[in-house]
């Protein structure tokens, strides 16, 4: 990647003369040799040697002027304190890292605006690209994607006529596997605590659960089911309310709320699973922090954060984003992983 001199330097700042100077080698060579143009071994040596002892940093600014490219990308998250984001920040830094490219992190907090915000700000060229994780798409989504100066990877499910690469969970696919599981370990009041319900996540797992319940010919109880957010104390709080109505089983729409569950029983003194089984969803780190470990399913969250960069750096070749291209559609398949919080019931032990 050349690396143009610095522009306009304080007194005091290495440039390339000064490079030059200390070098005893012409202003061309030493711009050569910054630049990765190629020079004699020796020329090479006694450059970089000056630079180092000089102290000199690259202009990232002006670099990005001569090249229209800052090297950096954008990942915009709902919350980075959640572990699948953590998981997904890991594997995009790792591709964008080996591409050369530096990543910026943002916490939308799942607001509206915010995300909006975030894909406007291309415009400004502060990133070469971004990568958003939006728990809603609403209208002004569709149309922020569709007008956003520089190339976008969505992280979760868009309509098909948006014209954005995305990365997609098979989330009712895996809430089903979920729900089976707990039925074929003899649970036959399996209860539901979900996320919002105006939320992609939360609707699509609903389906999956309401689905798997038919399958295994079960009636759909709304006493059982709970909507909240998507926290450790909200599990804690949507188990208690269903409590009364004596589940065998919390299936929980992540692994935050599945820990608010368990920590909701164990005060109750009912035990998990003897009394009542608890799963989770994302397989995060999460999912053997807690006693039990927690049965969940994995979602492939580093997995769709490494698709997700590599679309993106495929928008970001050599030759700049082709907007003319088909958009790109990924999907990562769900996988049930089963732990200690799943035992079979204690009447079928």
């Amino acid at each position: 990647m050349p690396i143009p001199a610095a522009s306009s330097p304080q007194r005091g700042q290495p440039t390339i003369v000064s490079i030059a100077e200390r070098a005893g080698v012409s202003i061309a060579s030493v711009s050569r040799v910054l630049n990765g143009l190629g020079a004699r071994r020796d020329t090479v040596e006694r450059v970089e040697r000056a630079a180092a002892e000089l102290g000199y940093v690259p202009n990232a600014v002006a670099r990005s002027l001569k090249d229209g490219r800052t090297r950096q990308l954008t990942f915009a998250m709902p919350d980075i304190g959640n572990p699948v984001y953590v998981a997904m920040v890991r594997a995009i830094q790792t591709v964008a890292k080996a591409a050369g490219y530096r990543l910026l992190l943002h916490s939308t907090d799942a607001v509206v605006d915010d995300e909006l915000a975030v894909l406007r700000s291309l415009g400004d060229r502060t990133s070469d690209g971004l990568i958003i994780c939006p728990i809603r798409i609403t209208d002004a989504h569709i149309q922020a994607l569709s007008d956003a100066a520089g190339p976008v990877v969505v992280i979760g499910s868009l309509p098909e006529d948006v014209p954005v690469d995305s990365v997609r969970a098979d989330s009712v696919a895996g809430a089903a596997l979920a729900v089976r599981h707990l039925y074929e370990t003899g649970r036959r009041r399996i209860a539901f605590v979900n996320g919002p319900s105006d939320t992609v996540p939360g609707r699509n797992r609903d389906e999956g659960y309401r689905a798997a319940l038919a399958g295994c010919g079960l009636p759909h109880d709304p006493a059982l089911v709970v909507h909240t957010d998507f926290g450790i104390d909200s599990g804690a709080e949507a188990t208690a309310q269903l409590l009364p109505h004596s589940p065998d089983a919390v299936f929980c729409a992540n692994d935050q709320l599945a820990l608010g569950a368990a920590r909701a029983l164990h005060a109750r003194g009912l035990r998990i699973p003897e009394d009542v089984a608890v799963a989770g969803m994302d397989d995060s780190m999460l999912a053997q922090a807690g006693w039990p470990p927690l049965t969940s399913v994995d979602l492939g969250s580093t997995e769709r954060g490494r698709q997700a960069a590599e679309l993106l750096l495929k928008r970001l070749d050599a030759k700049g984003p082709d907007p003319t291209r088909t958009p790109l559609s990924m999907t990562a398949p769900p996988r049930l992983v089963v732990r200690a919080s799943t035992g079979r019931a204690a009447h079928d032990a």
